[in-house]
């Protein structure tokens, strides 16, 4: 039996109806639209940029930068493929080359007992736990990291997210908002930016490694905001130094900031027994608000992490998004890195080895009067170019000689401070170390 509608009509006669006028109107529009030139046609117009991937102005970039490159006659250098574990050497198109493009550096990617580590959590847990934490991916392995990493760096608890760029993002993103202030070195990596912008927080970045020009900053602006987080990295990845971090710490407490630091490349580099530049300085891991890193260098897996007191960790925890409504990390990479943790701290020979190849690597350098920047030795050692496309040429014909380094390019640094960008590891011998060395003093 059909209901009825409005005026006596049945529901479906209506919505028949009502289908028809709609028909006859789009029509009418249709024909309108092909003979006259109408206010509302125009509005359609849309230009093609606006819709077109290929029309995309980053991609046209990218485009502009590629086909500059080929006509130039140099070969885009990234996306090789390593087809095994890249340590001191990797093996590219079946060939061998000496390895200074990887973050594997105290060598546990590989490592015969981190293997066999994520081989049994997947046989115990599977390759994926299939949910966010919260909801059923908990697994005692994710624990067992974390308790780890806190006690590695003395203070209540940490956290462990699937990917170290997402772990700055979420962080940052989700603590602070338009009422504060995030305040970080001008070389910051990029995660960093990403999360200030995802806040919502006023950013303002100070010279690097200039602790006299934040405080100058904190004095004129720290009355204007809420909360105030101060973000510095443990080494910085272009350029391999690091901040004085016992006068930062002195300023933050004075000026009642946050403050973050991003151990992504000094953990497992700097210390005597490689737990970073908390150890370093000789720092308690109260003096530092949070204590962020990553999983993918020295402790050979994937993801990140936070470290500090109960209140920050249960808050990400339980509320942060990109904690709660992520998978959890899977059970092989978290076993993978809680065990190159255990190997690291029974092993700080690999720490001393890697300090000792670095500084080798830079004092050889500049005595060929290769411009390294500021670097410490500490693992990073830059060879600055000045220039892109000399970047782009210097890895090519190193490549050519059997050493693979990648460049780094404008954008990811200015154009004037182009560079090649080389990664030592403790596997690395002082042979190849010289070897390199004069191949590229002569290069260059």
């Amino acid at each position: 039996m059909s209901r009825k509608g409005l005026h006596g009509l049945t529901a479906q006669l209506k919505d028949a109806l009502i289908l028809q006028a709609l028909e006859r109107r789009l029509q009418h529009v249709e024909q309108k639209g092909a003979t006259h030139d109408t206010t509302q046609s125009d509005a359609l117009v849309i230009p093609e940029k606006f819709y077109r991937f290929q029309l995309h102005p980053g991609y046209q970039q990218l485009r502009i930068m590629n086909d500059g490159g080929a006509r130039l006659g140099v070969s885009n250098p990234f996306f090789k493929l390593h087809e095994g574990i890249a340590g001191a050497t990797t093996l590219i198109n079946g060939k061998e080359y000496l390895n200074y493009a990887s973050y594997n550096y105290l060598g546990l990617s590989g490592h015969p007992a981190v293997a066999a580590a994520a081989k049994q959590a997947i046989d115990q847990y599977g390759t994926s736990v299939s949910a966010s934490r919260p909801v059923s991916g908990e697994r005692p392995i994710h624990r067992q990291l974390e308790k780890a990493l806190a006690e590695t760096y003395q203070v209540d608890d940490a956290v462990a997210f699937v990917s170290g760029h997402a772990t700055n993002v979420s962080t940052i993103g989700y603590l602070f908002g338009p009422k504060d202030l995030v305040l970080h070195d001008e070389l910051i990596h990029n995660s960093i930016l990403q999360g200030i912008q995802l806040s919502g927080a006023k950013r303002l970045s100070f010279p690097h490694n200039d602790h006299a020009a934040l405080e100058q900053i904190l004095k004129n602006q720290r009355h204007a905001f809420e909360r105030v987080l101060v973000v510095l990295e443990g080494i910085y990845s272009m350029d391999g130094d690091y901040p004085d971090l016992p006068a930062f710490v002195e300023i933050k407490n004075r000026y009642r900031a946050f403050l973050m630091v991003d151990e992504a490349h000094s953990f497992g580099v700097m210390g005597e027994t490689g737990l970073g530049i908390r150890e370093h300085f000789g720092l308690q891991g109260s003096d530092v608000d949070i204590w962020m890193g990553t999983l993918s260098k020295a402790l050979a897996g994937c993801g990140g992490y936070i470290a500090g007191e109960t209140a920050l960790v249960e808050h990400l925890k339980f509320l942060a998004p990109g904690f709660l409504y992520s998978v959890g990390m899977p059970p092989s990479v978290a076993a993978s890195s809680l065990a190159a943790l255990k190997l690291m701290q029974q092993a700080p020979e690999l720490t001393a080895t890697l300090k000792t190849r670095g500084r080798l690597f830079l004092k050889l350098a500049q005595e060929a009067g290769i411009n390294t920047g500021s670097s410490s030795g500490l693992a990073i050692v830059p060879a600055i170019t000045g220039s892109s496309l000399t970047a782009a040429r210097l890895a090519e014909t190193l490549f050519e000689q059997g050493i693979n380094v990648q460049p780094i390019i404008y954008p990811a640094v200015p154009e004037k401070s182009a560079r090649l960008r080389f990664f030592i590891s403790c596997l690395h011998t002082e042979e190849q170390i010289r070897q390199t060395v004069a191949i590229l003093a002569k290069e260059i």
